[in-house]
């Protein structure tokens, strides 16, 4: 592993940026720990990027910037209990062509699989779902290096505690080095796809809810349009999308239309609510099945800013009708649909859905546009209802207010004072979180 000096690293989005003093692409356990005691002896920071899919500034590297390219092995996999060890560089989607492989997938995930395993454990990246809980609820243990270069391994069995604070630790209490995931065998869904007014979704989403192990719908700002993704498990075979639909729904329309549109509204804000009116009357409803990774997630390739929150599940419908208020109020011209999820409680100390049913609203700006007036309205109206932020995601709370909606955030607080007293994996965000 040889240091690279003076190389620039930014997001994906474009709105985070480094300049670290160092770059190192350690290739084992070893490497990575020998970086941490090498940056110790010079006083400088450590932090692990992922793939920058983050739109804070977790991953930003003041100091030593480690890159996880070289950590994507496969270091075991047992079809008879499905647990699978892999190294925290591997891709999500490079991890789920190697768990088909051997009959097996992941319960629940997100809608992109662009993430290393790690960088999207160590954020609490989440799916939808009504039984099957976010990626901190499917992991069985971690290994990770410490502040002091020591490696250990935690699970609910060894180190219980560390387990539960590490699982969506944001690399504040170590350097996460492989995962040890819980899967299940491999499984097809059958996506169920439909536009809906607003009233309608508002006045079904319990019964959706209840009827459906995936559901979540997306809002079109400035119009009566919703659409509906039902996700549930059927038998085979498969029935995916034919290859030309997919292109055109997936790749043409949702990515190379939409990002000519999102070009239009950046320089025709005014234009929006009659954009949005076509976009949503030109959805379509769609039926297909397919392996489960391949239904979850989507290709996402128009670049755009995001904050999301998750506020308890009942206040939900309020809230909605309350956001939507605000737009008849302001005078804000929003391209990008707004995403509402649903997750079952966890149990990881910092997962947003710790302890409780929860909802979460997600919304988007394209990444050329102001986000700050409407971020902040809409986070306003949803840390009055005890809303947590997605760590991944912008927001503007800091440890005060974190302490207040997060039961065992001082006991986070508490074992990354044991484990890391001289902030050796600090940076600008986690000192705005945890409040250093």
């Amino acid at each position: 592993m040889s240091p690279v000096t003076h190389q620039k690293w930014h997001n994906w989005a474009g709105n985070q940026q480094a300049a670290p003093r160092r770059v190192a692409t350690p290739g084992g356990t070893a490497e990575v720990a020998a970086a941490v005691r090498s940056a110790a002896s010079d006083g400088l920071t450590v932090r692990m990027i992922g793939t920058g899919h983050s739109f804070t500034g977790a991953a930003v590297a003041e100091g030593v910037l480690l890159r996880p390219h070289a950590l994507t092995a496969v270091r075991s996999v047992d079809t008879a209990t499905g647990l699978v060890t892999v190294e925290a560089g591997l891709p999500l989607h490079a991890f789920n062509r190697v768990l088909a492989e051997h009959g097996l997938a992941l319960a629940n995930m997100g809608d992109i699989q662009e993430q290393t395993v790690a960088g999207a454990l160590q954020t609490a990246t989440h799916g939808t779902g009504r039984d099957a809980a976010g990626l901190a609820s499917q992991v069985a243990a971690l290994e990770l290096v410490l502040a002091d270069g020591s490696t250990v391994t935690c699970s609910p069995g060894e180190r219980p505690e560390l387990f539960d604070a590490a699982r969506a630790g944001l690399g504040a209490l170590g350097v996460v080095t492989a995962i040890t995931w819980k899967t299940v065998p491999a499984f097809l869904l059958r996506a169920q796809e439909e536009p809906m007014k607003w009233d309608e979704v508002l006045a079904r989403v319990d019964e959706f809810d209840d009827a459906n192990e995936h559901f979540e719908f997306y809002w079109f700002p400035h119009t009566e349009g919703c659409l509906t993704k039902r996700n549930n498990r059927v038998e085979g075979p498969a029935e995916p999308l034919p290859k030309f639909k997919y292109w055109m729904d997936d790749e043409f329309l949702s990515n190379k239309v939409f990002g000519a549109v999102n070009r239009l509204t950046h320089l025709a804000p005014a234009t929006t609510p009659f954009v949005n009116g076509i976009s949503a009357k030109a959805l379509g409803a769609r039926t297909y099945s397919d392996a489960s990774y391949k239904v979850f997630t989507s290709p996402r390739t128009v670049r755009f800013k995001e904050q999301e929150y998750a506020i308890p599940r009942e206040a939900l419908v309020p809230a909605l009708r309350e956001l939507r208020s605000l737009f008849a109020r302001k005078d804000w011209r929003i391209s990008f649909p707004i995403e509402v999820r649903l997750l079952p409680e966890e149990d990881a100390w910092l997962s947003m859905a710790h302890g409780r049913r929860s909802a979460f609203i997600a919304v988007h700006v394209y990444y050329k546009d102001r986000h700050q007036e409407y971020f902040r309205g809409v986070e306003k109206l949803l840390t009055d209802l005890d809303g947590r932020p997605h760590w991944g995601k912008l927001h503007t709370r800091d440890a005060i207010y974190l302490e207040k909606v997060y039961p065992r955030f001082s006991d986070f607080q508490r074992l990354r004072d044991e484990l890391d007293p001289d902030r050796r994996f600090a940076n600008p965000y986690t000192r705005q979180v945890f409040g250093d």
